[in-house]
């Protein structure tokens, strides 16, 4: 019985704590957001959503290795815009070009990585719940 209760406290205890970093992370996103500049692009915080990814050009966004800049290269911030109705269904879109990469200041650089990985962590809790919804015909037929 004990054990039970334990599992549903830890569990209990891991999705209140992914909640509030999921919180904590928008905040910062929203921050970071105007910091970089990528309010010039994209008006309103929200429609940063609606892109399917964000890449990066010019620096690291592996785990082994991130931030790591790559020589000669260009840092960009480069969004996946997505539209069904196009003949070209997806098209990059240019969120921020800041130089060349080993010229670029290092605060900027790493601001400019972590917008990307925060970027990706609330876009990954979107996917979650969109799945989580796509599930719910099935449902019926446990």
């Amino acid at each position: 019985m004990s054990s039970a209760l334990d599992r549903l406290k830890n569990l209990t205890n891991n999705i209140s704590s992914y909640e509030r970093a999921r919180k904590d992370n928008l905040i910062i996103l929203e921050k970071l957001f105007t910091e970089i500049g990528v309010n010039e692009k994209v008006e309103k915080f929200s429609e940063l959503f609606d892109f399917k990814a964000i890449n990066l050009s010019g620096a690291s966004l592996l785990s082994e290795n991130l931030g790591e800049i790559k020589e000669g290269k260009y840092l960009q911030v480069l969004a996946i815009g997505y539209d069904k109705d196009a003949v070209v269904k997806s098209k990059n879109i240019s969120l921020g070009y800041f130089g060349k990469v080993e010229n670029v200041d290092v605060e900027l650089k790493n601001k400019i990585v972590e917008f990307i990985i925060r970027f990706r962590f609330e876009k990954s809790f979107m996917t979650l719940e969109h799945y989580h919804g796509m599930l719910e015909p099935f449902k019926k037929n446990e």
